[in-house]
């Protein structure tokens, strides 16, 4: 989208309505003219705080929207130290992005500061929430008493939120906060009419989780060869909700494939999906996104202080000190979601591996995969760079588990082939628990 979006938006709303009352006789203008000027006014003083949901595009304000522009470094001294954010605040302005909105645009139409726009991306290195805000995604804005930024809220969806929160010297903190909600428990029964996704899906499944289980078993079905109308299938899935709605967020449990020409199962123990038989469905992940071993020249630690402002800044993944060109390897079997280049992060990739596990890797100087791709473990993804904010060349290296940061030195990963014995017992006991509960869905269908 241009620079300037949503002004250019209100400059064309406000030239439509001159051009109209050009054609309208004096007295008439005189009397519509005095009739905006005394509706604005009572717009401006009037107390808007009722907690109305804002529709997108739309600001929801408590305070004028024509700020002062006074957001600057030095107007940053007088801002009493928020490093402990609100639980959940409420935002004095509100606002949804719409379709080609871009933080820059938002923050120009509120006369914030580019400079504390560049400070709050500063802050969210570690995050990286900031950098592909879409459609749908709501920013809340807290001002101090001289009208300068004082604290910066991010929602995304009904589980997500990060609170950024300015100190005494200006710059940003912030606080992630997670909704865990409730997952409630489904089980789908049906009939193979066509492919498995919308089989799947004509049966109750989302078309993500039809897709999720179809990605987990590519490696044992060949859904062309093996797939015959009429093949049943049974999944169950745990969906989470807030407050009684639906969040997007969904865990297959299990899936059995009942065929003419092939019978297959999924089951998710201990974080990994296996066979009925106990076998591990998902190839392991590597711990480094190397060829070799390289010196780290910086570790995980998510209670690093900022060596000048004193400020927490996490250090959220674990550098290795490579030349500037050195292969870079995916860390496992997954899918893309973002090629980005960022101003403090440099040219970064992020990839999804299930619903469970994300890696990144940051300061890159070329990337050989675009957005959407399918990569495999080992797959050279990328060269290391030293773009962005980098003191050196190096690879920034994070692993994220249910989006939350962790060592990837040291965090448990997909490596196990097999379950081991002194599990076995557990395993088998949840796997009849869903099979018993997959059998009477079926004996329900069938009576229907």
């Amino acid at each position: 989208m241009k620079t300037g979006n949503i002004t250019l938006r209100l400059k064309s709303f406000f030239s439509t309505a001159i051009t109209l009352l050009s054609h309208l006789p004096t007295p008439h203008r005189v009397v519509l003219g005095c009739a905006s000027l005394i509706l604005l006014v009572s717009l401006t003083v009037s107390d808007n705080s009722s907690a109305v949901a804002v529709a997108p595009g739309q600001f929801r304000s408590n305070l004028a929207i024509d700020l002062q522009e006074s957001d600057a470094p030095d107007a940053a001294e007088g801002i009493a130290n928020s490093s402990a954010p609100l639980k959940d605040p409420d935002p004095e302005i509100s606002y949804v992005v719409q379709k080609g909105d871009t933080l820059s645009t938002i923050f120009d139409f509120l006369h914030i500061s580019q400079p504390t726009l560049y400070k709050l991306m500063e802050a969210d290195l570690n995050v990286l929430a900031l950098d592909t805000i879409q459609p749908g995604h709501q920013l809340g804005f807290n001002f101090d008493s001289e009208g300068a930024l004082a604290q910066f809220i991010f929602r995304s969806g009904l589980t997500y939120k990060v609170v950024f929160d300015r100190g005494e010297k200006g710059d940003f903190e912030y606080e992630e906060f997670i909704e865990k909600g409730g997952y409630r428990r489904e089980i789908i029964s049906g009939t193979v009419e066509g492919d498995l996704p919308r089989s799947m899906k004509r049966a109750g499944a989302r078309i993500a989780e039809a897709y999720q289980v179809t990605s987990l078993l590519k490696e044992r079905m060949n859904f062309r060869s093996h797939l015959r109308a009429g093949d049943r299938f049974e999944l169950a899935v745990s969906r989470q909700y807030v407050n009684d709605e639906y969040t997007g967020n969904s865990i297959i449990e299990g899936f059995v494939y009942d065929g003419v020409i092939r019978k297959q199962s999924a089951f998710l123990f201990d974080g990994s999906y296996f066979d009925a038989d106990g076998e591990s469905l998902e190839k392991a992940f590597q711990r480094i996104p190397l060829q070799r071993k390289y010196r780290i020249s910086s570790s995980f630690n998510p209670k690093r202080k900022h060596p000048v402002t004193g400020l927490i800044r996490p250090h959220n993944g674990t550098d290795f000190s490579v030349p500037i060109g050195t292969p870079v390897l995916a860390a496992g079997d997954g899918v893309v979601s973002r090629v980005i280049k960022h101003r403090y992060a440099g040219l970064y990739i992020e990839i999804q591996h299930n619903q469970k596990y994300k890696t990144r890797y940051l300061h890159l100087s070329k990337a050989y995969v675009r957005k959407g791709q399918k990569v495999s473990r080992g797959q050279k993804i990328a060269a290391s760079g030293n773009s962005g904010r980098s003191t050196g060349a190096h690879l920034h290296y994070e692993l994220r588990v249910h989006d939350r940061p962790v060592n990837a030195m040291t965090a448990p990963i997909p490596v196990v082939q097999t379950i081991a014995s002194k599990k076995r017992n557990l395993f088998k006991q949840q796997v009849a628990e869903l099979k018993s509960q997959m059998a009477e869905q079926l004996a329900l269908a069938k009576k229907q």
